[in-house]
């Protein structure tokens, strides 16, 4: 079959032995093609001729401009019911003349009816604007039109155009496609990426354009700030635009086109410039009106009837309509209706390949055989029947090449197309490769009938055999088995040859490179007497399943053992701390003070902490308080905590100094580090000592936390004096402060698990613990403040210890 369409009314004969040459075709199209643009332009041009005396008519008749005369006439005709030539002819036949001549005006007329009559006598509108009227911009763009081929060159020539007479940057033209959306047709001045973001507008509330289509209005979006509320403006940012309008193209009804015009700056459109732009896109409806939902909308009925034929059939087929230009000619192809198992080469199926345009979205078909052929069966009606072809298209950079066969008929005005994809079987046999080689199995088949077998290449890889040897015999396969595992297997294959039953069951081989865990899964098919003669199944490798098995076994055993270890350390921990430090029931009484002790565990973990506090009296009947916080859990933190108790109560019991005490402990520590190879223990410690003749209390730290203190319903943390971590440096430096308690006052002394949070910083932590024993006083908690605060943190992670030191009333 030729590529080139045959003339109209060309017999068979004649395209068989006598056609003409290929250049005489072309030829014949290009003259057909003048004398249809002649025609055209002379029927506008006496169309055009007819509305303008109309026009100047009523212009006379009601001293009104050009723009309201125009709009008068279109009223009348639709809500006449009629086109708007016959309107303008009968207008001028109410004048009694079908050559009208300039009317007489009125006596009462007044100098706008005057200079009405005087511009329909000189063949001219009355027009407002720029410099030099509208006629000669409108003359312009009526030349640009004639020579306009797309709705693109339109918008290029609009904004050409109306650039400087208008001030118009950027012009879009939207089409209402067939679900209601708009389709972008036509774009100039807005950018390529910013045409592709918003080629397809879904039927939202909120977008400028379609509410223009919709009620047949202009719309005038000059405030940014207001519009951005009511409307989706286009930009990126919208900020580039703040002018804008929306202008729906006339014709017939429904509206099924707008054009946007934008501006860079924020200029209001004047009188004059609204005038200009509703004449500038009523002179391009003629232009646009194969854009828009018309083309093909008056027979939607058709196209859901073909659409419902087309649900129940099986395979593919697709119905395309025409969308041409306004010459006649076939620009492209829109998917009206789509069969439910039509797929394209991307794997769009069935209704996603709906409203699809056939150059959108298989750009390399233009200029090929096979739209050829779609020509040649509209012209001619003769099925194409097309030879296979490649298409090939690039999805996510990855270009895939499939081979089709198609065949179109025509169907009225529209094409039914059906294809063939020749290369299915090979991409399913792909996909099934690669299947067996990413779940490492393999299919095999058994006649044994022939006792013939047939293996797929991953099971000569699952087995370590080279393929040339063929597949290997039923009675081969015992000696490839490990010992154990025969007789298991022996009475599944059995069970599966004898009564056809389907198995499923794992064995192992030995290999050279080892022994490999395999999965048989197996069924027969039986003849008409039950007998098996067919077995069809996999083997599936399982050796790196089996292996991670293995290995999470081993892991989970030493698991066990090192848990194990854990609850035994920390069961001899917990027994070793609470024969050194016993958790008091209640509270103390102690050189005139109450002493409420708070010691609580952490509830995560296995390992018992360091936290440990002293509260003894020493022989001249002051009084020791000390809490401390050693690093780490266990029994190391456990046996450091004792050192550090009992070390600080003898030393302080002799009647060394605080400072001296600290010091000491921390060369002790780093003493420790050296004998252990390095291995630091480092602590946190607060002491102080109470002299109830004087009510004095002598204190200093080791890096811990500031004591709160809570006098007269206020709560606040004491002033740090000097002093570093126990063993972090030789270097550290302690010294000591004194506080005058007075009667009523609660002093806390804390290790961190009681304020420290994950995550969270410490003031926090510190700003709750003050507000929280402060309204524990209030509601007289005083005999039990730290035990309470203690039993508030529910969830802790580490050890909590707290001494509340209260002076009675």
């Amino acid at each position: 079959m030729t590529s080139d369409s045959a003339l109209p009314g060309e017999a068979d004969g004649d395209r068989a032995g006598l056609a003409p040459a290929p250049e005489v075709l072309a030829l014949a199209r290009v003259v057909a093609k003048l004398r249809a643009e002649v025609l055209a332009l002379e029927g506008a041009a006496s169309t055009t001729a007819v509305v303008e005396r109309a026009t100047g008519v009523l212009m006379a008749r009601g001293g009104v401009s050009a723009e309201e005369a125009y709009e008068t006439l279109l009223r009348r005709a639709s809500r006449r019911g009629r086109t708007l030539l016959e309107e303008c002819w009968i207008t001028l036949g109410q004048v009694r003349s079908r050559e009208v001549s300039p009317p007489q005006p009125p006596a009462q007329a007044g100098p706008p009816a005057q200079e009405a009559l005087s511009a329909f006598s000189t063949g001219r509108h009355l027009v407002t604007g720029r410099s030099g009227g509208l006629r000669p911009i409108l003359a312009r763009l009526a030349d640009g039109l004639a020579g306009a081929r797309n709705p693109d060159e339109v918008a290029g020539l609009l904004r050409t155009v109306l650039g400087d007479a208008a001030g118009v940057d950027g012009v879009m033209i939207y089409a209402v496609a067939p679900a209601g959306s708009l389709r972008l047709a036509g774009h100039c001045g807005i950018g390529d990426d910013l045409a592709e973001q918003w080629r397809h507008v879904p039927p939202l509330s909120g977008v400028a354009a379609l509410e223009a289509i919709g009620g047949g209005q202009p719309l005038w979006l000059e405030d940014p700030a207001r519009d951005a509320i009511r409307y989706h403006l286009i930009g990126d940012p919208p900020e580039r635009w703040p002018t804008r309008a929306w202008l729906p193209v006339p014709g017939d009804r429904p509206v099924t086109a707008a054009v946007g015009f934008f501006r860079t700056r924020q200029d209001p459109f004047d009188a004059g410039t609204r005038t200009l732009l509703r004449r500038a896109v009523r002179l391009c409806a003629d232009s646009l009106r194969f854009t828009g939902r018309s083309a093909g909308s008056g027979t939607r009925g058709e196209v859901e009837a073909v659409q419902r034929i087309l649900d129940a059939m099986s395979g593919t087929a697709i119905l395309l309509t025409p969308l041409r230009s306004e010459t006649g000619e076939v620009q492209d192809y829109r998917i009206d209706a789509a069969a439910p198992e039509s797929v394209d080469v991307a794997g769009r199926r069935g209704k996603e390949l709906v409203g699809r345009h056939l150059l959108e979205t298989y750009p390399t078909v233009a200029a090929t055989a096979l739209w050829e052929g779609y020509l040649d069966t509209l012209t001619t009606g003769t099925a194409y029947e097309g030879r296979p072809f490649v298409y090939e298209e690039v999805s996510a950079g990855v270009p895939r090449e499939s081979t089709y066969s198609v065949r179109a008929t025509r169907l009225g005005d529209r094409l039914i197309v059906t294809w063939l994809r020749h290369d299915s079987h090979e991409r399913e046999t792909r996909r099934l490769e690669d299947m067996q080689r990413l779940g490492n199995l393999g299919w095999a088949g058994w006649n044994l009938v022939t006792n013939s077998v047939t293996w797929s290449e991953q099971v000569y890889t699952i087995f370590g055999r080279d393929p040339a040897l063929g597949p290997m015999p039923l009675e081969e396969v015992p000696r490839h088995l490990v010992p154990e595992d025969l007789p298991v297997l022996a009475a599944a294959l059995e069970r599966l040859l004898g009564e056809g039953a389907a198995i499923d069951q794992p064995f192992r081989i030995t290999t050279a490179d080892g022994v490999r865990h395999l999965r048989i899964v197996a069924e027969a098919q039986k003849d008409v007497d039950g007998a098996p003669v067919e077995v069809h199944g996999f083997f599936q490798d399982l050796t790196a399943q089996r292996d991670a098995e293995l290995a999470l076994r081993e892991s989970e055993r030493a698991v066990l053992v090192e848990r194990g270890m854990l609850q035994a350390e920390r069961a001899l921990a917990a027994r070793l701390q609470d024969a050194l430090l016993p958790i008091p029931e209640q509270s103390l009484e102690l050189a005139g003070l109450c002493i409420d002790v708070a010691y609580v565990p952490s509830e995560s973990g296995v390992n018992v902490g360091g936290d440990w506090y002293s509260a003894i009296e020493l022989p001249d009947k002051s009084a020791l308080f000390v809490v401390g916080d050693v690093a780490g859990h266990g029994l190391d933190a456990v046996a450091t905590m004792a050192q550090l108790r009992f070390t600080t109560k003898g030393m302080t019991v002799t009647g060394s100094a605080l400072p001296d005490v600290l010091s000491r402990l921390n060369t002790l520590l780093l003493h420790t580090a050296s004998d252990n190879h390095g291995a630091t223990a480092t602590a946190t410690v607060i002491m102080g000592i109470y002299r109830p003749w004087d009510r004095r209390l002598t204190w200093v730290r080791a890096g811990h936390l500031p004591p709160l203190l809570i006098r007269d319903g206020a709560a606040s943390f004491l002033p740090l004096p000097a002093g570093s971590l126990l063993g972090a440096t030789f270097d550290s430096v302690y010294e000591q402060d004194s506080l005058d308690l007075q009667p009523g006052d609660h002093l806390v002394l804390y290790t961190d698990g009681l304020v420290e949070e994950p995550g969270e910083d410490i003031d926090l932590g510190l700003a709750r613990l003050a507000e929280t024993a402060r309204r524990l006083l209030e509601d007289g908690r005083d005999e039990t403040l730290a035990r309470t605060l203690a039993a508030r943190r529910q969830g802790h992670r580490d050890d909590i210890c707290a001494l509340d030191i209260h002076v009675p009333d």
